[in-house]
């Protein structure tokens, strides 16, 4: 029989972290699922460390990344999302822990034949982890949809990658595009939020994310170029996908051209407008506004801060 649910896990060098992380998913209180561990080529002692518990738990199976898809995470993903079996999908970490009660209270959301995801809150810890959770199962709760896209994009509705358990059928058309190294999920939940599907998030924390300098998030943040060019690219894969479903407005048009901003190496304004494709009266409005921007941030963060009072 398929399980209800399938974990997706790509792991990389993580032998120090992911028995822990596996521990955590044994010790939930829903049973009925399958984890795929996919390695993305790592050299370290991983398959090794975790031997035991692949041995007396075939609920976790190992795999190594398939040449048929890009070293990186987004390419084990999309690996696992053609290996999976159950009816759910959640993706997760290889240094994380999760609350054990992640995929039972998901689960119950997702009985709601008109929701197709279910997300959730994530916390993040440093150096070792407390394991007193919060076990109950009362919280407010809200419904997420189209018209919370642009809420989503400017990361005011948080959608991180392990923080949300998806209908299957989310993925029959959409996939991870392989060759972003960073915000792979950003452009990938944004496409299938505009594409119709309807969620629900609720406020409790069910995942608790691991803060390390190797973590993708911690190489963005210290510059690396690799991730930055990146989201450069996932930011033109946003524009096009918004803009071919009519969705690109010009609140999200102005979001995108101030972003741009931090990201001049990449010549990312010009190609931001090259992908919006607009008229020469449009293009002009965006040049001027993108030229005089400096000049005016300082009032805007002022106005700002008056609005807050």
């Amino acid at each position: 029989m398929n399980p209800k649910v399938s974990i997706i896990m790509a792991t990389f060098n993580r032998a120090h972290f992911i028995v822990e992380t596996l521990l955590s998913i044994q010790n939930q209180t829903f049973k009925d699922w399958e984890c795929i561990i996919i390695d993305d080529g790592g050299i370290d002692n991983t398959k090794e460390v975790i031997a035991s518990i692949l041995e007396e738990d075939d609920r976790f199976q190992y795999v190594k990344r398939s040449g048929s898809y890009k070293k990186g995470l987004p390419g084990c993903r999309n690996y696992g999302l053609d290996l999976v079996k159950g009816e759910r999908v959640i993706f997760f970490d290889d240094d994380d822990i999760v609350h054990p009660q992640n995929l039972e209270l998901c689960m119950l959301e997702l009985e709601d034949d008109t929701v197709s995801f279910c997300r959730y809150i994530r916390s993040v810890f440093f150096e070792d982890f407390d394991y007193e959770f919060d076990y109950s199962k009362k919280y407010n709760s809200f419904y997420i949809g189209i018209k919370d896209l642009e809420k989503i994009l400017k990361n005011e509705i948080p959608f991180n990658s392990c923080a949300i358990m998806w209908k299957a059928t989310c993925f029959k058309n959409n996939r991870f595009a392989e060759n972003l190294m960073y915000a792979e999920e950003w452009e990938l939940y944004s496409r299938i939020i505009s594409s119709g599907f309807r969620g629900i998030s609720i406020e409790k924390c069910l995942f608790y994310g691991r803060k390390h300098l190797n973590s993708n998030t911690g190489e963005f943040y210290r510059h690396n170029p690799i991730r930055r060019e990146s989201f450069a690219n996932a930011i033109l894969l946003v524009i096009q996908n918004l803009k071919e479903k009519q969705l690109l407005s010009d609140s999200l048009k102005r979001y995108f051209v101030t972003l741009s901003k931090e990201f001049t190496e990449y010549n990312l304004f010009n190609a931001i407008l090259n992908v919006m494709d607009l008229s020469t009266f449009e293009k002009l409005k965006w040049q001027l506004f993108y030229l005089f921007y400096p000049i005016r941030l300082p009032f805007y963060k002022i106005k700002k801060a008056l609005q807050k009072k």
